[in-house]
């Protein structure tokens, strides 16, 4: 006969978990010997095992319950059903490591492989993390508005950030996000910038309806996406 410590130990549980199935109903509690103690036997191990098990695979122990005293082809359509919850689950907890595998790599988690891809290409150029954060922040406030133009803005930013000069222009601008707003350089940057446009149109088919073809030129509703030079830029460009 086996004591209460003994019965946890050989089943793995503890001794508070085999009160609390006594307790639930699912565990009988046993006469106590002469001694006092209670003693159990290998038909009660044998049952806290069955227990342990369908608990730990995330069976409700009410379920617990009823499936301890359903005939074998009931228990083994159950074991059944429950195994395939099992394969769901495990699914989820892979895709969970996955997401977290994501999360540790950037921005993949978060925007398209396409537009990841060209964040990338912005950390190589230079562009200041704030920078890219709003890029980021721009792209997945249109794929909420719009997914269509969300498809053409990033097309248009690889079109743009291909040319050499525009790259120049690029960096430029987001330096100048912490200039004084009464800087000398801004009207140069601002005509420059203003004359790069004009002689290199947007294609139609690349031109979203929004229209944000002037990257990252225009201030955006989101931290970070603007600043007094930036607007003074945003002036000098439109008046």
């Amino acid at each position: 006969m086996l004591t209460i410590g003994q019965l946890a130990d050989y089943a793995g549980v503890t001794i508070k978990a085999i009160r609390h199935y006594h307790a639930r109903g699912l565990l009988a509690e046993p006469d106590r010997d002469s001694s006092g103690y209670r003693r159990y036997n290998a038909q009660d191990a044998i049952t806290l095992v069955k227990i342990r098990t369908l608990a730990s695979a995330g069976v409700p122990l009410a379920r617990v319950k009823e499936l301890l005293d359903a005939d074998p082809d009931t228990l083994a359509a159950a074991i059944t059903e429950i195994d395939h919850d099992l394969d769901d689950r495990i699914a989820q907890l892979r895709q969970s490591r996955d997401q977290l595998a994501q999360l540790r790599g950037g921005d993949r988690l978060f925007v398209a492989p396409e537009v990841a891809d060209y964040l990338d290409d912005l950390r190589e150029l230079g562009v200041s993390e704030r920078g890219i954060q709003v890029e980021r922040g721009g792209w997945i406030l249109m794929r909420t508005a719009s997914p269509e133009d969300a498809s053409l803005w990033i097309a248009e930013k690889l079109r743009l950030i291909s040319d050499p000069e525009f790259r120049a222009l690029y960096l430029e601008y987001d330096a100048a996000y912490d200039w004084s707003p009464d800087d000398p350089r801004l009207p140069g940057l601002a005509e420059r910038t203003r004359k790069w446009f004009t002689d290199h149109p947007s294609p139609t088919e690349t031109r979203p309806t929004q229209n944000p073809a002037i990257a990252r030129l225009a201030a955006q509703s989101q931290p970070g996406a603007s600043s007094p030079a930036w607007d003074r830029l945003t002036q000098l460009m439109t008046g």
